[in-house]
C-alpha cells in the first residue's frame, strides 16, 4: 500500500463507529496471531531441519505456500513444509489456532472453544484431537523409586457412533452387569513420588498380568518399588518379574502401610474423573487423548497457547513448569 493510501486509511479510522472498530480490531488481532503461529511453526522445524519423508538434512528452499516456507529434498526429491508429517498438516484457519488453544488451556467444551475462536463446532472437535495427537506423547520414559499403581474404571462409551452393537443408553447411564465387566474400560495409572505419571488404557474388563508385563515393566526403573492395593494381579506380576512390591489392603480399611500408600494415585483418579465430567461424556476411542491432556495439566500447569502449539508439534522442551 502506498503511503498516501495508508494515510487515507488512518484518517478513515476516526469515522468508524464502535461496531466497526471492534471488527477492525479483531481482524488486526487475527493477522498478529497468524504471524505468531507461522513463526512458531518455522522455529519448530528449524530445530530439526530434516525431510519428513526420508530424514535427510540435504534441503533447499523452494518458495512459499500459505505463508510457510516450502522445501525441496535433494535425497528423495519431494517437496514439503514445516507441517508435513505432523498432525497439523493441511489444517486451515491458522490465525484462529492460538485462540482455540487458549480455550483448550481453560478446558472449555467443544462448543465453547469453537465459539471463542470463531469456528464451527465440528471443526472445533476435529481441531481438539489433531492438537492432542502429539501432546499425548509427552510422557516420562521411566518411573523411579516408590511408584504407586492402581486402576480405575470408566463405562464404555460409543458416543458419536452411528451403528451400535448394543442397546443405546442415556448419557451417564449405568452398566447392566454388576462389578467389573466387559462393559467397563480399565485405566491404569502409575505415579512415582516425584509426580511423574504414566497412564494406560488396558481395555475392557479387569486388569491382566500380561498387560502389566508388556506395558508397566519396561517403564519401571531397576530401583522401583511398586505399591498397589491387594489386587492379586499385581502380586503375580511382581513375583514373576522380580519387582519389589508392597501391598496396601484397602478392602480391610488399611490406608497406609508404614511409608507406603496409594493415596497419590487415587487422588489423581479423582481429579481426572472430576475434570472429565466437564465434557459431558467422552467416547472411549478418544480416551487416550483426554488422558494425555489431563497429564499435561498435572505436569506443567497454566499452559500458554504458544506452549500448547509447540507440544502439538512434538516440541516438549518448551513445556516448562510455572
Amino acid at each position: 500500500m502506498k503511503s498516501v493510501e495508508f494515510m487515507q486509511l488512518i484518517t478513515a479510522i476516526h469515522e468508524l463507529d464502535h461496531h466497526q472498530r471492534n471488527l477492525l480490531s479483531a481482524a488486526l488481532n487475527e493477522l498478529s496471531d497468524e504471524s505468531k503461529v507461522l513463526e512458531l511453526i518455522e522455529a519448530c522445524f528449524d530445530a530439526r531441519s530434516a525431510c519428513p519423508h526420508c530424514a535427510s538434512a540435504e534441503l533447499y528452499r523452494h518458495g512459499l505456500v500459505s505463508g510457510l516456507q516450502r522445501y525441496y529434498c535433494k535425497s528423495c526429491h519431494k517437496t514439503f513444509n514445516a507441517l508435513t508429517g505432523t498432525p497439523l498438516a493441511r489444517l486451515r484457519e491458522k490465525p484462529k489456532w492460538l485462540s482455540y488453544l487458549a480455550a483448550m488451556a481453560q478446558s472449555l467444551t467443544v462448543r465453547q472453544s469453537a465459539s471463542d475462536s470463531g469456528v464451527h463446532r465440528n471443526t472445533g472437535f476435529r481441531w481438539r484431537h489433531r492438537f492432542l495427537s502429539w501432546i499425548t506423547r509427552d510422557r516420562p520414559s521411566t518411573l523411579h523409586g516408590i511408584t504407586e499403581a492402581d486402576e480405575t474404571y470408566l463405562l464404555e462409551s460409543d458416543k458419536g457412533k452411528r451403528n451400535l452393537e448394543r442397546k443405546a443408553r442415556k448419557r451417564g447411564g449405568n452398566a447392566t452387569k454388576r462389578g467389573i465387566s466387559d462393559e467397563q474400560i480399565c485405566v491404569l495409572v502409575a505415579r512415582d513420588r516425584s509426580g511423574q505419571t504414566l497412564d494406560f488404557v488396558t481395555g475392557k474388563g479387569p486388569l491382566t498380568k500380561p498387560f502389566l508385563t508388556t506395558s508397566l515393566k519396561p517403564v519401571l526403573d531397576v530401583d522401583a518399588l511398586l505399591v498397589s492395593d491387594a489386587n492379586p494381579t499385581y502380586m503375580a506380576f511382581c513375583h514373576a518379574e522380580g519387582i519389589s512390591h508392597e501391598v496396601v489392603n484397602l478392602s480391610q480399611g488399611q490406608r497406609v502401610n508404614g511409608a507406603y500408600h496409594v493415596q497419590n494415585v487415587n487422588a489423581y483418579h479423582s481429579r481426572f474423573k472430576q475434570w472429565l465430567e466437564h465434557f459431558h461424556g467422552v467416547a472411549t476411542k478418544y480416551l487416550p487423548n483426554y488422558l494425555g491432556w489431563r497429564r499435561a495439566f498435572e505436569q506443567h500447569r497454566q499452559l500458554a497457547p504458544e506452549t500448547l502449539l509447540n507440544a502439538a508439534l512434538g516440541n516438549f522442551q518448551y513445556l516448562t513448569v510455572t
